[in-house]
C-alpha cells in the first residue's frame, strides 16, 4: 500500500546518495588506516557514480534508470604522492572528507527522517 512513497525520486535519490555517504566513510576509514603503507593508493566512490547519477535525474528520475545504479570503489586518480613511497594518502586531506561526508550523512537522514514524519502525520494525524 505505502510502497509507491518509497518509489518516489526524492525517496530513491536521498537512498542512492546515503549508500554512496556510507561506502565513501569506509573508503576514508581505510584511507586513515593505511595513511603510512607504503604504496598504498587513496580510495574514493568511483566518480562515474555522480555522473550516471546526475544523467538518470536528468532522464526524468532515479526510479527506472538508476534501479541498478551502486556505488562502486575506486583508486583516486586525482590523488598525487608527496611521498617517497608512493602513498597517496594525505591525513588532512582524509579529514575533511570525513567531516564533509558526517554533515551531508546527516542532511540525507534528515530529508528522509522529514519525509517518514510527515508520512506518519498523514495516517495517523498526530506528528508524535
Amino acid at each position: 500500500m505505502i510502497d509507491p512513497i518509497f518509489q518516489t525520486d526524492n525517496y530513491q535519490l536521498a537512498r542512492k546518495l546515503l549508500d554512496a555517504a556510507a561506502l565513501r566513510q569506509e573508503a576514508i576509514a581505510s584511507n586513515v588506516a593505511n595513511a603510512e603503507t607504503p604504496g598504498y593508493h587513496r580510495l574514493d566512490v568511483a566518480p562515474d557514480f555522480a555522473q550516471q547519477l546526475k544523467a538518470s535525474v536528468e532522464q526524468g528520475g532515479v526510479g527506472a534508470a538508476g534501479a541498478d545504479l551502486r556505488p562502486q570503489l575506486a583508486e583516486d586518480q586525482t590523488a598525487r604522492s608527496l611521498r617517497p613511497d608512493g602513498n597517496t594518502v594525505e591525513i588532512e586531506h582524509e579529514l575533511l572528507a570525513m567531516n564533509r561526508n558526517a554533515v551531508e550523512y546527516d542532511y540525507l537522514t534528515e530529508v528522509v527522517s522529514n519525509n517518514l514524519k510527515q508520512l506518519k502525520l498523514a495516517i495517523t494525524g498526530r506528528s508524535v
